[in-house]
């Protein structure tokens, strides 16, 4: 494809859209993911495969469309490195207007991407899609929100009336309006990044492997001044579950990225004024996690907590996923890469 000056590209017909997928044995969500974006008006579709086992990795050779590429990954380096990868190799290769990305069982509702074509021209901030389940409830861990401690009467709302999470999210009723809503943060999934925002902000951080990684790039853009926006035009769906045993997760490895990446975000949303006494309020809590676990497996759950704070603490990202798979006393999950969840 011809590339043309981005001034010209601007519109809903002559915008590039290339649409970015990290997969991870998941070979019957990613084929029905793979046949609805191959059905859409995109100009490119990059799957970043993952060393999967299941499969996977044969089917993708198969293919024969023009419009896909597929990158083989030696080893499971997590959606975060994915997406990472993704976005370099699209930049380097496709140079689009708008990366479009999402996990392997996410994908856009018929009509989705024509909906978003539809916007163009927009501001170049990053667009967020409405994301509901297959039976169409809302997906609430895709469910986008504004930073109270950017906004004085969000601030006010959630920590002063006691609001809690409904106070900084985007309300049902903006599900059911058909204009955009500015947001702060939000997820990969169904989440369209225009090419200024990477230019200026660069890539996601591939060192966080799983959890956080997208909230922490969404706020990135917003703190450059982007102008992100949820808009309920443009629909997808989400085929997931929350792994959850009570308020432990499952596997345990998972909470380790998680508490880890948590540290993360908070930073960055909070500041350096509010995040340490946030820090203070929430640290009790985290380590008082998995209370309903039998006493060793408890044991084993918090480890996992302590070492993902100390390490955030410490600065220190380059604990290999072997040793977190080591010191939780699991081997790989089926679906390692797993569902990804902000809050």
């Amino acid at each position: 494809m011809v590339q043309h000056p981005a001034e010209a590209r601007q519109d809903g017909a002559g915008a590039v859209i290339c649409a970015i997928v990290v997969t991870f044995n998941r070979f019957e969500k990613l084929q029905r993911t793979l046949h609805r974006l191959l059905e859409a008006p995109l100009d490119h579709v990059l799957v970043i495969e993952n060393g999967s086992s299941d499969g996977t990795r044969e089917w993708l050779r198969t293919l024969s469309d023009p419009r896909l590429t597929v990158l083989e990954q030696a080893e499971n380096g997590g959606g975060a490195r994915g997406f990472e990868i993704g976005l370099r190799e699209a930049r380097r290769r496709m140079n689009p207007d708008w990366y479009l990305v999402m996990d392997d069982d996410a994908r856009p509702l018929p009509g989705a991407v024509s909906a978003f074509r539809a916007t163009l021209p927009r501001p170049a901030g990053a667009v967020l899609a409405a994301v509901y389940y297959p039976d169409g409830t809302i997906c609430e861990m895709n469910r986008p929100w504004r930073n109270p401690c950017w906004h004085r009467a969000t601030f006010v709302d959630t920590f002063l009336r006691l609001g809690g999470r409904k106070a900084f999210h985007i309300s049902d009723e903006a599900y059911r309006r058909h204009v955009p809503e500015p947001v702060d943060g939000g997820s990969f999934v169904g989440q369209f990044i225009p090419r200024d925002a990477v230019e200026r902000v660069g890539y996601p951080d591939g060192r966080m492997f799983i959890y956080g990684d997208d909230v922490h790039y969404t706020l990135r853009l917003a703190q450059a001044g982007f102008p992100n926006s949820f808009d309920p035009r443009v629909a997808f769906e989400h085929e997931c579950a929350t792994a959850l045993h009570g308020a432990a997760m499952r596997p345990f490895w998972k909470t380790y990225y998680h508490h880890r990446n948590l540290f993360m975000v908070y930073r960055l949303a909070a500041g350096p004024l509010l995040f340490w006494p946030l820090f203070l309020l929430l640290l009790p809590r985290w380590l008082l996690k998995g209370s309903t676990l039998p006493k060793a497996e408890r044991r084993q759950y918090r480890a996992l907590i302590r070492l993902g704070v100390t390490d955030a603490l410490r600065g220190h990202m380059g604990r290999s996923h072997a040793e977190i798979l080591h010191r939780a006393k699991e081997a790989e999950a089926p679906e390692a890469q797993a569902t990804r969840s902000a809050r």
